[in-house]
């Protein structure tokens, strides 16, 4: 198996398809916030750019038939430099965010109170927001989410909503790529907190469908916490027992067996936790375990499940994934019952026996201490 990049097209396919998914291509994601954050600055008069009135058309000067003398360059005083020009995406939205261009690989885009100079990230979405709202109200306070820091509601006629978060400090794509592949103890701590992020949404009835390295970001500047980034894509349970979905989208690397079968209803949390598995070999091995430039090709792999884990992954890890990337659905471990597992316990079990074994000591005492007593 060969390594390539870990970046990936996201592909959404109906469930009229066969084992090809229509490809979503990332960049017309990021394009799509453009017509609604112009409209918006439309309605609003928040236009950061000032329009330039069309010159008067005066009369042709007469004819000169003296040619003046050529003026001396060196006396000229050197003409006062041209202040730069904003981005031609800054827009004023709300008389409070000034919107920035977009951040590279997210859907998300820097923005800056006009008032306070403070930087944020912000997304602007349409009419159909009711289930991104109510996957963000439904997670709210959950360890490793991004909050929400304001949500700007934009009047008549746009209609349209400004969500605000804070600014992060990389992706975690990003760094795995940088890194090749991480340690088991670094990606045993950033794997925990992917893992509990995950069980949060299945437990609230929020499935993620599109998980991927990607949708985290680090939310310090040591890149130590992680935070899901998004609930884009999200679906919003109405029974939270029942996770049955038919509207299939994703990554392609990320995508599990059954979303691949036609006409085929599958368990939202089972594909999640298959995300999960391939998000974790990624991390320990620096490569995707199915790949193929060709997207039949991947799939074929995928469909059959068969992948290599390299004997530099620790046994406890190798179960771990082997547990994720189960082809039945039903034989794979739930978000809840993979932070139990060894290999993700480990580091708190031997805190735990440390501070165990500590306690059997007979503590050693001074002269002057046992004076004292």
């Amino acid at each position: 198996m060969n390594a390539t990049a870990l970046s990936q097209p996201t592909v959404r396919s109906d469930a009229t398809a066969n084992t090809a998914l229509r490809l979503r291509n990332k960049d017309s994601d990021d394009a799509d916030l453009e017509p609604p954050l112009k409209k918006a600055a439309t309605c609003l008069g928040g236009e950061s750019s000032v329009p330039t009135p069309s010159p008067r058309r005066s009369a042709p000067p007469p004819p000169l038939h003296l040619v003046p003398p050529t003026p001396d360059l060196s006396r000229c005083p050197p003409p006062p430099p041209t202040p730069p020009s904003p981005p031609h995406s800054s827009l004023i939205v709300g008389n409070k965010y000034l919107i920035l261009d977009p951040i590279e690989g997210s859907a998300l885009h820097s923005c800056v109170n006009v008032h306070t100079q403070e930087e944020f990230v912000c997304k602007m979405i349409g009419r159909d927001s009711s289930q991104l709202l109510t996957a963000h109200h439904r997670l709210d306070g959950e360890a490793h989410m991004n909050r929400l820091h304001e949500v700007l509601q934009l009047p008549h006629p746009c209609h349209h909503t400004l969500l605000v978060f804070a600014v992060s400090h990389g992706d975690l794509h990003s760094h795995v790529r940088c890194r090749k592949r991480l340690r088991e103890p670094e990606a045993r701590r950033l794997f925990r907190q992917m893992a509990t992020a995950v069980s949060a949404c299945h437990r609230n009835g929020v499935v993620l469908r599109d998980l991927k390295l990607r949708k985290f970001v680090f939310s310090d500047p040591h890149r130590t916490e992680l935070k899901l980034e998004t609930l884009e894509d999200a679906v919003v349970l109405e029974d939270c027992e029942d996770d049955c979905l038919r509207d299939k989208r994703g990554c392609p690397a990320y995508v599990s067996p059954e979303i691949l079968r036609s006409h085929a209803r599958y368990s939202g949390r089972a594909a999640d936790i298959w995300s999960l598995g391939v998000i974790l070999y990624t991390m320990l091995v620096g490569r995707y375990p199915f790949n193929d430039s060709e997207h039949a090709s991947l799939f074929a792999k995928i469909s059959r499940g068969h992948f290599v884990i390299p004997d530099c992954v620790s046994s406890r890890a190798k179960c771990l994934i082997r547990s994720l990337l189960r082809r039945d659905p039903l034989e794979r471990l739930t978000a809840d019952d993979v932070l139990l597992h060894p290999w993700l316990t480990r580091d708190e079990r031997c805190v735990n026996a440390a501070a165990h074994h500590n306690d059997q000591i007979v503590p050693e005492w001074t002269a002057a201490e046992e004076d004292a007593y």
